[in-house]
């Protein structure tokens, strides 16, 4: 291995560097050493919200947020930061986004559009 090879850190390969594992693609669990994939989510400084900032490879919960804390608030962004595992988020997917929304056009009730509003009532 030359002087400015590069290996996994935490990857438990024995000192493998990047280019010596040709069986993986590059951004593959080699690349990761296998950590699980984080999604990262921060709230601003003036904001009730969470909102998602990327994400990052990590061995654990511990770790993950201590990596998004370095690598997503260094300007002091946030503050309060999530960080979830991306395997344990559940989505929609957009495509399907008629069909998954659909039954809600049909609870006519929960939109007062077809109710008259009196004369010399507050519009709010």
């Amino acid at each position: 291995m030359s002087d400015h090879a590069r290996t996994l850190p935490g990857a438990g390969d024995g000192g493998r560097t990047p280019s010596d594992d040709t069986s993986r693609p590059a951004n593959g669990p080699a690349r990761h050493g296998g950590w699980p994939l984080w999604e990262v989510f921060v709230r601003p400084r003036r904001g009730l919200a969470h909102h998602h900032v990327g994400s990052l490879h990590a061995p654990d919960a511990e770790l993950a947020l201590r990596n998004a804390r370095d690598l997503y608030t260094r300007r002091q962004e946030g503050v309060s930061i999530w960080v979830v595992p991306a395997a344990a988020i559940t989505a929609s997917s957009p495509d399907e986004k008629d069909a998954f929304f659909d039954p809600a056009a049909d609870k006519v009730y929960r939109h007062p559009t077809f109710y008259e509003v009196p004369e010399g009532a507050p519009h709010l």
